[in-house]
């Protein structure tokens, strides 16, 4: 009898460095990433554009051609494959699926880490 190898790798069993962490809102920054609140812009901004090109109905080639780029830049949105697109260019697109897009400037919330974040209006 053949005895086969498995790719699995073992499950770690529970321990001590088993710790269970509160989130701080941000997933970027619970993983240590570096410009943790301009990821998470992007991923809101990338939400919305995905939600507009949903409800219009478009298909990824038809919200292409509005967008002004090619089907694969749609499809690498979609995926969340966000590292081409700037925080201007995904506001580009919410405008141009026709939302306005509003900056508002105000006190931080904490006063130790102001922060950037996108807020979408229901």
């Amino acid at each position: 009898m053949n005895k086969r190898t498995s790719n699995k790798k073992p499950i770690a069993k529970s321990g001590a460095d088993d710790r269970v962490h509160d989130s701080c809102g941000n997933v970027f920054a619970d993983l240590g990433l570096p410009n943790a609140e301009e990821h998470l812009a992007k991923a809101n901004l990338a939400h919305s554009i995905i939600n507009l090109i949903k409800s219009a109905r478009l298909s990824q080639k038809e919200a292409a051609e509005r967008l002004g780029v090619d089907q694969p830049k749609i499809s690498a949105l979609i995926r969340g494959r966000l590292q081409d697109f700037s925080i201007e260019r995904l506001m580009r697109f919410v405008t141009a699926l026709d939302q306005d897009v509003v900056i508002m400037i105000r006190g931080p919330q904490d006063v130790r880490h102001p922060s950037l974040r996108v807020l979408v209006e229901a």
